[in-house]
């Protein structure tokens, strides 16, 4: 097949016209943040991996640089590796950088585009994010305390019964948690069918959610590509997870309506809003209270299993952090008075607040952070920064920082803790939530819910490795599973009653049922 010589020199004129426009628009503008080189076309597609987090730290430190650019076929790709970035930016300019991309996988494809942390900036996301502060701020979050109280004396009497089992019983109270509080069902009613709801949900929403991990993220048109079509397993996940997430959506919630209409419902985020709903004075309508509802269903439980399992897991590397935290326990809590640690001895623990500090820096459950879009052209440190650009906090370069915590990777407390008191000279690791106007709204119940758990573990019982038939040490591999929210890969323990008092304590719980 022969062409046409003058349209192969109107294509040569084309392009070099096309070259000559793009370098123009370029024409006095700042540079792009360092990165590594990038392909025709693909940019840096072939450079992504399972962890983002860590090879953009190493990018990172490459060029000396605590911004770095991407080019992912196209998309401008902008990572944060310090909090003097995150403040200058997703902060301090937060106005700017509180948009989300549009998610073609997770968002179109699998429905999830209803979640506050996809939505993109404007009236609707304010309406939303308004409703679910109302509920989950850090007064207004109290009145859950009771359900985690109750959830975590569940966990314990679990814990007696059928130690091995530990990964299970954490899923299910973090699970009783949310449920009961989103929705007032009783959360193990159908053979726990709304935690193994919960569960698949959130594992099929945090495996998706990873960047990089479907071509089609980055270009949108495959999404019309066929199921059957080779190499389109995508879509065959997609439809899953649609399944999913409607099901999370919209089950639990009639359950909800059903109950308020034979009278027989608990106090719930569901039931108050929808009665505020019916009496004319919100600023809210259903389909928010639905789509907040299924925010907490969501967005709780995994992130209470993330942190409280790799306590767990600090604490069979590190028992000497353990055996100083229990001291602490007995000596405020178990010794004067003989009973189990409530939500009025927070304040008097402060070693174990260092401790919890410590488990979210150390082996953070949102390691890569969730992307703000920029809406406008921008600049940092004479690097010129694209309007549309993706940008991310990179939380674990941040926690891992050697300038802000020494030795990172090692799990020291003590770098939180200072003369009987939190060290207020370290920062705290609340970027693991996010930045700006973008930080998780649920925070404060997560934080509660993970402190109750762990000070009541570590008053009722030792965490030691297993040890095999042989009598050797079975060490875990502390290999973490990749995900939007990363979790401890199962791994074994064993957990024990610190004493006879201690196992009478947990089973007189069950009398507070």
């Amino acid at each position: 097949m022969s062409f046409d010589p003058s349209m192969r020199w109107f294509a040569a004129f084309a392009l070099t016209a096309l070259i000559i426009w793009l370098r123009s628009r370029r024409c006095g503008k700042s540079p792009l943040p360092p990165g590594p080189r990038k392909l025709p076309l693909i940019g840096n597609l072939l450079d992504l991996t399972p962890q983002p987090w860590e090879a953009c730290m190493e990018w990172s430190r490459k060029y000396g640089s605590d911004i770095i650019h991407l080019d992912l076929a196209g998309t401008s790709v902008v990572v944060l590796s310090s909090f003097a970035a995150t403040d200058a930016l997703l902060e301090k300019r937060s106005s700017i950088y509180c948009d989300r991309p549009s998610s073609t996988m997770v968002g179109k494809l699998m429905g999830w585009n209803f979640l506050l942390a996809l939505m993109n900036y404007g009236d609707e996301w304010r309406i939303h994010r308004r409703l679910i502060i109302q509920e989950l701020n850090v007064v207004a979050s109290r009145k859950f305390h009771a359900a985690e109280v109750k959830a975590a004396h569940g966990f314990l009497r679990k814990l007696v019964e059928t130690p091995e089992d530990f990964l299970t019983h954490l899923s299910e109270m973090a699970g009783e948690v949310m449920i009961s509080a989103a929705y007032g069902i009783d959360a193990l009613a159908d053979q726990g069918r709304y935690i193994a709801l919960g569960k698949a949900a959130n594992k099929s929403f945090s495996e998706a959610s990873v960047p990089g991990r479907f071509l089609v993220e980055f270009i949108p048109i495959l999404k019309h590509v066929p199921e059957w079509f080779p190499g389109a397993q995508f879509q065959r996940i997609a439809k899953e997870g649609r399944k999913l997430s409607e099901s999370l959506r919209n089950i639990p919630f009639a359950e909800t309506k059903r109950k308020m209409a034979s009278g027989n419902i608990r106090p719930c985020f569901t039931s108050e809003a929808l009665r505020v709903l019916e009496s004319g004075d919100s600023f809210y309508n259903e389909t928010t209270v639905k789509n907040v509802a299924g925010m907490m269903y969501l967005g709780g439980a995994d992130t209470t299993v993330s942190v409280v399992a790799t306590f767990i897991l600090a604490m069979l590397a590190n028992p000497e952090a353990q055996t100083k935290a229990q001291q602490e326990v007995d000596t405020i809590i178990v010794q004067p008075r003989g009973g189990l640690p409530d939500f009025g001895d927070e304040k008097s623990l402060p070693y174990v607040a260092a401790l919890i500090k410590e488990v979210l820096r150390w082996r953070n459950a949102g390691p890569f952070g969730s992307p703000h879009v920029l809406t406008v052209d921008d600049e940092y440190k004479g690097y010129h920064i694209p309007a549309g650009s993706i940008v991310f906090g990179n939380v674990w370069a941040i926690l891992h920082n050697e300038s802000e915590y020494p030795d990172p990777y090692s799990f020291k407390p003590e770098r939180f803790f200072i003369d009987g008191k939190i060290n207020p000279d370290v920062r705290s690791p609340d970027c693991a939530f996010g930045f700006g106007r973008r930080i998780c709204p649920g925070r404060h119940m997560a934080l509660s819910s993970v402190w109750i758990t762990i000070v009541s573990l570590l008053a009722t019982f030792n965490i030691t490795k297993e040890i095999d038939e042989d009598g050797d040490t079975i060490e875990p591999s502390y290999e973490f599973e990749n995900g939007v929210v990363s979790s401890p890969a199962p791994f074994k323990c064993t957990i024990t009653p610190r004493s006879e008092a201690a196992t009478r304590l947990v089973h007189a719980t069950a009398l507070e049922i």
